[in-house]
C-alpha cells in the first residue's frame, strides 16, 4: 500500500482524536496519584488510617441508609486506608438524587465532608478527584463520554501501528547504509533546530520510544469504554470468561422477594470466598468492595488475594444470588482464565497498580507525553498546512505573472 494513504490516516486520526487525548493524558497523569491528590484536596474526607476498630461492609451499609434515608445504598468501596465510600442512588418512583456518592469513617461511621456525584461538577473540594477521574473515563458525560472515548481509544490502538510503520526508513537500493542506521534519526532529538524539526522530532522520537506503553493504555482504554469490541478481539486469541455484567441479562426483581440483608449477604459472601480459596488453592486477604447489583440479582463480595495483580486493588470476587444465597461464580483475575489473565494485568499497568511508586511516576509522564505527541502533532500539521497555502500562492502568483507578460497586461 502507498506510504502516502499511512501518513493521511495517521494525519486525520491524530487529528480527531487530538483533544480527547490532551484530556485523558493530563487528567491520567493526575489519577496516578488520586490517593496523595484526594488527600490534598479534602484531607476531611480522606483521612488515611487511623487507630480503632474498623467497621463491617454490612455495618457501614446500615450506617449510611440511616444517614441518607432518602436513598437506596446499593455499594461499599474499602479499598481506600480510612474511607468507605458508598455508592447510592434514587428510590423507585421518586426524583433523582443531587449526589451518587457519600463517605463514611471506617472506624466510626461518621460521614465525612460533603456529599458528591461522580460525573458532575465539583460543588467542593471533596468532588475535585472524582470529577477529574470521571472527566478521564467518560468525559463526565456518562456513557455517551465513554461509548465517544472507546471509539478513540480503537482509533488510537489501530493508529500505534500505523504511526510505528510510518517511522520506519522506506527501501532504499541506492542508500549503502544498513537499515538499522537510516532507522536511528527516528529515535533522536536534535535539539538545536528550528521550531517544527524539534516538534517533528519530539513527536516521532516521543512516540516510538514510549510505543509499547502507549499501545498498552490505548488496548486497555478500549476495554474500559468499549469493552463489547474488547471481548470479541480478546475472545479470538484467548479464553476469555466475560464480566458478569455482559454475560448475565438483566433481571426484574422478584414481587414477593426481597434481597437478603446485608449482614446475612456479607456472612454469605465471606464464606463462599473462603471456600472457593481452600477449594481452588489461594489465599483471602481484606474484603475491598461490596456491591448489591439490583439489575443483575446478584451480590458481589470482592477481596484481595493471592491471585491479584499488585497490592493497591482487591479484584478477587464470588458472584451469588441476591435473594437466595446461591454461588454464581468465582472471579479469579489471574491463573483462571488466560484472557482475563491478560486483562487483569492491562488494568493494573493502565491504574498504576503495579510496580510501586517508580511506575506511579512513570505513568504520571506518560500521561504529560500523551498530551504533548497531540500538541506537536497538531503543530506539525498546522506547518505544513501553512507552507501548502504559501506554495499554492506563490504558484497562483507565478502563474497570473506568466499570463500576464504573454497577453501584455
Amino acid at each position: 500500500m502507498n506510504r502516502a494513504i499511512f501518513v493521511w490516516l495517521h494525519r486525520w486520526a491524530g487529528l480527531t482524536m487530538a483533544a480527547f487525548l490532551i484530556v485523558v493524558g493530563l487528567t491520567g497523569s493526575m489519577l496516578a496519584f488520586l490517593p496523595e491528590l484526594d488527600h490534598f484536596f479534602a484531607p476531611e474526607v480522606h483521612p488515611g488510617r487511623h487507630a480503632g476498630v474498623e467497621l463491617e461492609p454490612a455495618t457501614l451499609l446500615r450506617r449510611a441508609e440511616a444517614i441518607a434515608p432518602q436513598a437506596r445504598v446499593n455499594t461499599v468501596y474499602l479499598g481506600e486506608e480510612g474511607v468507605a465510600q458508598i455508592g447510592v442512588d434514587a428510590r423507585p418512583g421518586e426524583p433523582p438524587l443531587s449526589f451518587d456518592s457519600l463517605s463514611l469513617d471506617r472506624v466510626t461511621g461518621e460521614e465525612l465532608g460533603d456529599r458528591f456525584k461522580w460525573n458532575g461538577l465539583p460543588t467542593s473540594r471533596a468532588g475535585i478527584m472524582p470529577f477529574v477521574y470521571s472527566l478521564h473515563y467518560e468525559l463526565a458525560m456518562g456513557r455517551v463520554g465513554a461509548w465517544i472515548l472507546g471509539i478513540v481509544a480503537l482509533v488510537w490502538t489501530i493508529d500505534c501501528f500505523v504511526a510505528f510503520y510510518l517511522t520506519l526508513p522506506p527501501p532504499s537500493r541506492a542508500n549503502a547504509r544498513s537499515y538499522l542506521a537510516r532507522w536511528k534519526p527516528a529515535w533522536l532529538v536534535k535539539t538545536r533546530s528550528s521550531a517544527y524539526r524539534l516538534n517533528f522530532d519530539l513527536h516521532r522520537a516521543g512516540g516510538l520510544w514510549m510505543w509499547g506503553a502507549l499501545l498498552i493504555f490505548a488496548w486497555s482504554s478500549v476495554y474500559m469504554d468499549l469493552n463489547s469490541v474488547y471481548m470479541r478481539v480478546t475472545s479470538l486469541f484467548f479464553h476469555y470468561e466475560q464480566p458478569i455484567w455482559a454475560a448475565t441479562p438483566d433481571v426484574a426483581p422478584p414481587a414477593d422477594k426481597t434481597p437478603l440483608g446485608w449482614e446475612i449477604a456479607q456472612t454469605t459472601g465471606a464464606r463462599l470466598m473462603n471456600e472457593r480459596a481452600a477449594a481452588d488453592g489461594f489465599s483471602v486477604g481484606p474484603v475491598t468492595a461490596f456491591y448489591l447489583l439490583r439489575e443483575k440479582g446478584v451480590f458481589e463480595y470482592r477481596a484481595h488475594s493471592s491471585r491479584d495483580v499488585g497490592d493497591r486493588h482487591g479484584a478477587t470476587s464470588v458472584f451469588f444470588d441476591a435473594y437466595t444465597g446461591e454461588l454464581r461464580r468465582l472471579d479469579l483475575p489471574t491463573g483462571q482464565h488466560s484472557g482475563n489473565t491478560i486483562t487483569a494485568w492491562l488494568v493494573a499497568l493502565h491504574m498504576a497498580s503495579v510496580f510501586g511508586l517508580p511506575y506511579r511516576i512513570f505513568v504520571c509522564a506518560l500521561g504529560l507525553v500523551i498530551a504533548m505527541l497531540s500538541v506537536t502533532g497538531v503543530y506539525i500539521w498546522w506547518k505544513k498546512r501553512a507552507a501548502r497555502k504559501a506554495h499554492s500562492a506563490a504558484h497562483a502568483f507565478s502563474e497570473m505573472s506568466r499570463e500576464s507578460n504573454t497577453t501584455g497586461w
